[in-house]
């Protein structure tokens, strides 16, 4: 399976989202090839010390919606890491703010080598903070991917 299919079929719930969604309380919006959009509605869970969202939900935003921005334009047994990620905040995200959507977009996709970028909007199109990234792409067994579910880089224990 495709990384765009694995992530069209994560998106239409037939195959469950990755931990990390669960945990924070986000999930997969839109696919497409080279785009992948993530939403999210702020909770006081996600609070810092000082009140408002911590930095690292928006970080985890980033990073989802661009790797499976990357992910969507790669075959079967295909894997990629995050190597750099840099973020800019624009503004506080807080509980008023409501649905941000997170939207990922490929600039470069190589063969060993890819890079994306990402805008964090609420529904109002205001806009909360960017980012960019690089991620290695590797081949090798199970596309180094551990998740027995991850399909597109293997479909499981011992898929090649």
């Amino acid at each position: 399976m495709s990384g765009l299919e694995f992530l069209r079929s994560m998106g239409r719930g037939e195959l469950p989202g990755p931990p990390i969604a669960e945990l924070m309380g986000f999930g997969v919006a839109e696919v497409e090839e080279g785009r992948v959009v993530f939403e999210c509605v702020p909770a006081e869970y996600h609070y810092n010390p000082i009140g408002t969202v911590h930095g690292g939900l928006a970080c985890a935003l980033f990073d989802s919606a661009m790797g499976c921005a990357v992910h969507s334009e790669l075959p079967a047994g295909v894997g990629y890491t995050t190597v750099e990620l840099k973020v800019n905040f624009l503004r506080p995200i807080g509980i008023r703010t409501g649905r941000v959507l997170c939207e990922g977009k490929t600039i470069h996709v190589g063969g060993r080598i890819a890079t994306a970028e990402a805008r964090l909007l609420d529904e109002g199109g205001r806009l909360y903070g960017h980012a960019t990234t690089t991620c290695m792409i590797f081949r090798g067994e199970n596309g180094g991917n551990d998740r027995k579910d991850a399909g597109p880089v293997g479909e499981g224990e011992g898929a090649s």
